[in-house]
Protein backbone atom coordinates (compact mmCIF):
# COMPACT_ATOMS: atom_id res chain seq x y z
CA UNK A 1 0.00 0.00 0.00
CA UNK A 2 1.22 3.29 -0.74
CA UNK A 3 2.25 5.74 1.71
CA UNK A 4 0.25 8.72 0.19
CA UNK A 5 -2.69 8.45 -1.72
CA UNK A 6 -4.49 11.60 -3.60
CA UNK A 7 -7.68 11.89 -4.88
CA UNK A 8 -10.46 14.57 -6.00
CA UNK A 9 -9.19 15.33 -9.49
CA UNK A 10 -11.21 15.54 -12.55
CA UNK A 11 -12.09 17.60 -15.59
CA UNK A 12 -13.35 21.02 -14.92
CA UNK A 13 -14.31 24.00 -16.70
CA UNK A 14 -12.35 27.34 -15.91
CA UNK A 15 -13.11 29.27 -13.23
CA UNK A 16 -14.71 25.61 -11.68
CA UNK A 17 -13.86 24.26 -8.26
CA UNK A 18 -12.42 21.01 -7.35
CA UNK A 19 -11.34 19.71 -3.63
CA UNK A 20 -8.27 17.19 -3.75
CA UNK A 21 -7.69 14.52 -0.76
CA UNK A 22 -4.49 12.97 0.17
CA UNK A 23 -4.59 10.23 2.71
CA UNK A 24 -1.29 8.56 4.85
CA UNK A 25 -2.84 5.27 5.08
CA UNK A 26 0.57 3.53 6.21
CA UNK A 27 1.79 6.17 8.76
CA UNK A 28 0.01 6.21 12.32
CA UNK A 29 -0.87 9.45 13.54
CA UNK A 30 2.19 10.14 15.56
CA UNK A 31 4.23 10.45 12.55
CA UNK A 32 1.95 12.29 10.69
CA UNK A 33 0.93 14.81 12.71
CA UNK A 34 4.37 16.62 13.32
CA UNK A 35 4.96 16.74 9.64
CA UNK A 36 4.65 19.89 7.62
CA UNK A 37 2.39 18.64 4.46
CA UNK A 38 2.51 20.21 0.91
CA UNK A 39 0.94 19.88 -2.19
CA UNK A 40 2.79 20.02 -5.21
CA UNK A 41 2.48 19.66 -9.09
CA UNK A 42 3.58 18.45 -12.31
CA UNK A 43 3.16 18.99 -15.84
CA UNK A 44 4.95 16.44 -18.31
CA UNK A 45 8.38 17.72 -19.19
CA UNK A 46 8.47 19.87 -16.46
CA UNK A 47 10.07 19.71 -12.62
CA UNK A 48 7.63 19.14 -9.75
CA UNK A 49 5.92 22.80 -8.84
CA UNK A 50 5.66 23.71 -5.24
CA UNK A 51 2.11 24.28 -4.50
CA UNK A 52 1.45 24.44 -0.89
CA UNK A 53 1.76 23.74 2.58
CA UNK A 54 0.41 23.18 5.85
CA UNK A 55 2.22 22.94 8.91
CA UNK A 56 1.26 20.75 11.96
CA UNK A 57 -0.63 23.94 13.84
CA UNK A 58 -2.06 24.78 10.68
CA UNK A 59 -0.48 27.55 9.69
CA UNK A 60 -0.06 27.74 5.81
CA UNK A 61 2.43 28.80 3.13
CA UNK A 62 1.00 29.47 -0.60
CA UNK A 63 3.15 29.33 -4.15
CA UNK A 64 2.09 32.76 -5.77
CA UNK A 65 0.19 31.07 -8.95
CA UNK A 66 -2.59 29.81 -6.23
CA UNK A 67 -2.86 32.56 -3.74
CA UNK A 68 -6.03 33.69 -2.70
CA UNK A 69 -7.66 30.57 -4.84
CA UNK A 70 -6.44 27.68 -3.38
CA UNK A 71 -6.54 26.50 0.31
CA UNK A 72 -4.92 24.00 1.97
CA UNK A 73 -6.12 22.17 5.41
CA UNK A 74 -5.36 19.29 7.34
CA UNK A 75 -7.08 16.91 9.38
CA UNK A 76 -4.41 15.42 12.05
CA UNK A 77 -6.84 12.88 13.40
CA UNK A 78 -7.58 11.25 10.01
CA UNK A 79 -4.50 11.78 8.82
CA UNK A 80 -5.62 13.54 5.43
CA UNK A 81 -4.83 16.73 3.70
CA UNK A 82 -7.08 18.70 1.87
CA UNK A 83 -6.86 21.41 -1.49
CA UNK A 84 -9.23 23.64 -2.29
CA UNK A 85 -8.85 24.66 -5.67
CA UNK A 86 -11.20 27.65 -6.25
CA UNK A 87 -11.37 29.91 -9.60
CA UNK A 88 -9.65 26.93 -11.54
CA UNK A 89 -7.37 28.23 -15.14
CA UNK A 90 -6.10 26.26 -17.79
CA UNK A 91 -2.79 26.49 -16.62
CA UNK A 92 -3.94 24.89 -13.26
CA UNK A 93 -4.02 21.33 -15.77
CA UNK A 94 -1.22 18.76 -14.17
CA UNK A 95 -1.04 16.12 -12.17
CA UNK A 96 -1.06 17.09 -8.33
CA UNK A 97 0.79 15.53 -5.15
CA UNK A 98 1.30 15.30 -1.57
CA UNK A 99 4.14 15.11 0.35
CA UNK A 100 6.34 15.74 3.99
CA UNK A 101 7.68 19.11 2.84
CA UNK A 102 10.96 18.52 4.97
CA UNK A 103 10.93 15.09 4.59
CA UNK A 104 9.55 13.74 1.80
CA UNK A 105 8.43 10.20 1.08
CA UNK A 106 7.74 7.58 -1.45
CA UNK A 107 5.30 9.53 -3.48
CA UNK A 108 2.20 8.95 -4.61
CA UNK A 109 0.28 8.15 -8.02
CA UNK A 110 -0.61 11.89 -8.06
CA UNK A 111 -4.68 12.84 -9.39
CA UNK A 112 -4.92 14.43 -12.26
CA UNK A 113 -6.79 17.84 -12.44
CA UNK A 114 -7.73 19.24 -15.99
CA UNK A 115 -8.88 22.65 -16.69
CA UNK A 116 -10.75 23.47 -19.94
CA UNK A 117 -10.95 26.72 -21.32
Amino acid sequence: QAQLVESGGGLVQAGGSLRLTCIAPRMITSVFNPRTMGWYRQVPGEQREFIASVSRTGSTNYADPVKGRFTISRDNARKRVYLQMNSLKPEDTAVYYCNDVMAPVSWGKGTQVNVSS
